[in-house]
């Protein structure tokens, strides 16, 4: 049996995923036998994939020397995982106290965190001002109001930045768009002249250190990137011009594409504006020129130009550090035939319980059956999670293009083997939940070399009342 057909498919990554002997092979390291050793739902996480999706998002430096990356712990906060981002050179961004905690104990620097959130608490804005870190992000009048109060109790400093919400949009999913008017974050650019002069009124308790607009996740075009940009420039200049005040940097945000529709087996069941999305492959470079580009001219019309070239841009990816570089492995528990429909079912050991945006947004992870994966996946096959709920599927539920009819698998699958889900790095470990009495899964770290580490133990029944009294 030939590798020529997996050859061929787009979801092989040379070095990374491949078939070896008929099953799927990570770094050398045969998933079969990962799913063998360790049991299943499985996460297997690459460390070189982290560090060469690192050294792609850097690559925008060639268009700005100052930039500071901020890996987005929202999309996986393990510590195993921030420790193989800060050891690649970069910081890191949170999003409460408990994702600072993880920060501060996986080695990062408070001059290497920054801090964002709607709805700080007190306590979580003292423990970021206590802690001494690069910046707070600002989502309100009132928050600035309250970070003086705290910042005056402590006393201590405190680093702000204020988010900027201004109107812009991007051909994303709606509930990953988040500069919108519509959209709970951030202020309207009325509000956010007004908070820069009255954070300026305060210098022993604030520094103004920058402006922040995030247009979203998974953008797939830049001109949201160049609307964002222009807009806190336009700012920056402003404030420059009434008050003297220098910006010390300006935050585009994340929101860097991932292809996950490197192979395209199931693109022609998706819907042209999600395959657009999906399958977007915009790259931090690409963006980061398009985005100085456009403000260059401004700058020098404006003799300001000084200005730009001594800004650090700051920029926040999650997505294109961690998707790619996380594989789920999960096992065929059940498979079975429904003669009035004449379909068949494979159900697995991993649901929306471990991948939560299948059910929030109907989000596409490729399926491959890593126990057959130089076969010929032809064979059209209901796909479903353990979970007691009609809705964890990974097909088309709904009828709205979003997820493929059927999973496309190698003829008579069989229960006991293997299915690896792949780009499952991105808001799944950090978002998954014990429904149905479902223990956490256990999560193995892959380096070069093949050797393997357990970096989260496997959960047991124990754990899933460890805090209930």
């Amino acid at each position: 049996m030939s590798d020529s057909h997996t050859s061929q498919s787009g979801w092989a990554i040379p070095g990374y995923l491949e078939p070896q002997a008929n099953h799927l092979h990570i770094h050398g390291v045969d998933a079969v036998t990962l799913a063998q050793n360790y049991d299943t739902p499985l996460f297997v996480i690459s460390a070189p994939r982290i560090r060469h999706n690192i050294a792609q998002l850097l690559e925008a430096k060639r268009h700005h020397p100052k930039l500071k990356l901020c890996f987005a712990s929202k999309a996986n906060n393990l510590l195993a995982v921030l420790r193989v981002v800060r050891e690649a050179g970069i910081d890191v961004e949170v999003n409460s106290g408990g994702e600072l905690f993880r920060a501060l104990r996986a080695g990062f620097r408070p001059d290497q965190i920054e801090m964002n959130g709607i709805s700080k608490t007190e306590q979580e804005i003292a423990e970021a001002i206590e802690a001494g870190i690069y910046t707070l992000n600002l989502d309100s009048p009132f928050e600035l109001e309250l970070v003086e109060q705290v910042a005056a109790r402590l006393p201590k400093r405190a680093n702000v930045t204020i988010r900027l919400v201004a109107g812009v949009g991007t051909r994303s999913h709606a509930g990953l768009q988040t500069a919108l008017y519509t959209s709970k974050f951030g202020v309207s650019p009325a509000q956010a002249r007004q908070m820069m002069l009255r954070a300026l009124e305060k210098p022993a308790l604030i520094n103004l250190a920058g402006l922040h607009i995030h247009v979203g996740s998974q953008t797939p075009d830049p001109e949201p990137y160049i609307a964002a940009f222009t807009a806190m420039w336009e700012h920056l200049l402003w404030l420059h011009r009434e008050t003297g005040h220098k910006l010390q940097h300006i935050n585009i945000g994340g929101g860097i594409p991932v292809n996950y529709l490197r192979d395209q087996a199931h693109a022609a069941e998706i819907t042209e504006n999600e395959r657009a999305m999906l399958g977007a492959k915009l790259t931090s470079a690409q963006m980061m020129e398009a985005a100085i580009d456009a403000v260059r001219a401004s700058a020098q019309a404006a003799g300001a130009e000084h200005l730009l070239d001594e800004l650090e841009i700051v920029m926040e990816p999650g997505r294109a550090v961690i998707a790619d570089a996380v594989t789920i492995l999960t096992t065929v528990r059940n498979v079975k035939h429904r003669p009035e429909t004449n379909e068949n079912w494979v159900l697995t050991d991993a649901g929306y319980n471990l991948m939560l945006s299948m059910v929030m947004y109907h989000w596409y992870y490729h399926a491959l059956n890593a126990s057959r994966v130089s076969e010929a996946a032809d064979a059209r096959y209901r796909m479903a999670g353990p979970l007691c709920d009609g809705g964890d599927v990974y097909f088309d539920l709904h009828g709205d293009g979003h997820l493929p009819d059927c999973r496309l698998l190698p003829a008579d699958a069989k229960v006991g083997e293997v299915i690896a889900m792949l780009n499952t790095g991105a808001y799944t470990m950090s978002q998954m939940t014990a429904y149905n009495g479902r223990p956490f899964p256990a999560a193995v770290l892959v380096e070069a070399d093949g050797s393997v580490q357990v970096v989260r133990k496997r959960d047991n029944y124990e754990d899933l009342i460890l805090n209930e009294l």
